[in-house]
């Protein structure tokens, strides 16, 4: 039976390496469709909870991993990458971080490859989700799998890239409901992975190569960058002006053509948005080329905590406040409202910024009850939120990010001072819009 014939008959077998905001939304569309599905990850503690029904993304109920999971003996969940083996696809979605010197970190791709080469066989597709430069799946992925396995791919087994487009939480769009760029490294490999996608998502947009796929997410990305920054610097340069960068927002958004809302913020957060332009900046250089359109917009909105940081600071001694000393509260640790995604948030880099100069700093969220443990807030990690009648008590209350759940306008009565760098609290004496 071939590859295609075993997809469309439900047959193929599914592996999903890395169960988190990503890969854990696949296994889930593949294993409601009806495949046989394999669930590998490093973290023992993600595959206990799946195997036990209980779900640690917030907008991903244990019901469902309940139904689809623990109760459904098509799907496995395992720290053991043997079960790579019995997948007739694997489609890797771990992590790309930067480094400390914001070049790209690939050792999560490099890791997996080392770990499923010596269990490969052929007639299998491997797919890479996990955002990266174009030529990571050509020249990074392969010769590991290739060198691990003693396969040749394109010969004896088959390679698509195929970017994530996952955003946590959003109530219009799912993993089944945004289209999928996909590219191969030959016409067989695209074939079979257009086919196997278009199993469980709604359509799928193919491109002539797996550089073609990876430039494009990092496209998505990079618009989405620089268009913050342009709006985060137009907040400052009204901000002088004693104009409300936000009213001026809303008017323009009121044109039908030529113009697309962005809202200016804290700083960027996600595991994308901060990320993914270094990542084409760094990859450019090697062809003797330079960004500078796209790193003056990382620039711009890696220094925005520094800037909130500096309005916080001017407003507490236009009332007769000093930082030193006071006690701040960062409310919304999460990067993104309505969830608990935390990765790569402003509100550490705020939290940092603080801290420096001597203020006495704690976080309210009722998504992010602990801080959990990552490579940008490990001295950080357990520490927990504030209960809401521990706010009171608290001399600066700065938004990093506006969640529903939370009566923003009432803490605004609770404190003092409240820096807003979300337009979440009405117009007070006491509300600064940062």
């Amino acid at each position: 039976m071939t590859f295609r014939e075993k997809v469309e008959k439900k047959k193929a077998k599914v592996g999903v390496v890395g169960l988190g905001y990503v890969g854990l939304p696949l296994l889930l569309e593949f294993a409601e469709a009806g495949f046989v599905v394999f669930g590998i990850d490093i973290d023992l503690n993600k595959v206990v909870s799946l195997q036990d029904g209980k779900s640690y993304i917030r907008h991903i109920s244990s019901e469902k991993i309940s139904r689809l999971i623990r109760e459904n003996d098509k799907a496995t969940t395992s720290v053991d990458f043997a079960f790579a083996n019995a997948c007739d696809a694997l489609l890797i979605c771990v992590p790309t971080p930067l480094s400390d010197h914001r070049e790209p970190e690939l050792s999560y791709i490099r890791s997996t490859a080392e770990l499923i080469g010596p269990h490969m066989r052929e007639g299998q597709l491997i797919c890479l989700e996990s955002t990266t430069y174009p030529g990571t799946t050509e020249d990074v992925l392969i010769p590991i799998l290739e060198e691990k396995s003693g396969l040749k791919a394109g010969l004896d087994f088959m390679v698509a890239y195929s970017p994530e487009r996952e955003d946590p939480n959003n109530k219009k769009y799912s993993t089944s409901t945004i289209p999928k760029v996909v590219g191969g490294i030959d016409g067989a490999s695209l074939d079979c992975a257009r086919a196997l996608y278009d199993a469980v998502i709604c359509e799928t947009v193919p491109v002539s190569s797996c550089r073609a796929a990876e430039a494009t997410k990092l496209m998505e990305n990079i618009f989405r960058s620089v268009n913050i920054a342009l709006v985060n610097e137009m907040k400052t340069v009204l901000a002088a002006m004693d104009i409300d960068v936000w009213e001026v927002i809303e008017a323009a958004k009121t044109k039908p053509f030529g113009y697309m809302p962005f809202y200016p913020g804290p700083g960027l957060g996600g595991h994308c948005i901060p990320i993914d332009p270094f990542y084409l900046t760094w990859k450019a250089r090697e062809y003797g080329m330079s960004t500078r359109f796209i790193e003056l917009a990382g620039e711009i909105n890696t220094a925005m905590p520094r800037q909130v940081a500096l309005q916080t600071m001017l407003a507490a001694n236009a009332r007769g406040m000093t930082i030193r000393g006071a006690k701040v509260l960062i409310v919304g640790l999460a990067y993104k409202k309505n969830t608990d995604d935390d990765r790569e948030s402003p509100a550490y880099a705020l939290w940092e910024q603080f801290e420096q100069v001597g203020a006495e700093v704690s976080y309210y969220d009722p998504l992010c009850p602990e801080v959990r443990h990552s490579r940008q807030n490990a001295d950080l990690c357990g520490r927990k939120s504030v209960s809401y009648a521990d706010v009171r008590d608290f001399d600066v209350a700065v938004i990093s990010t506006a969640h529903d759940c939370v009566d923003h306008d009432v803490i605004a009565e609770l404190v003092p001072l409240v820096i807003d760098t979300r337009n979440a609290c009405k117009l007070a004496h006491n509300v600064v819009k940062a």
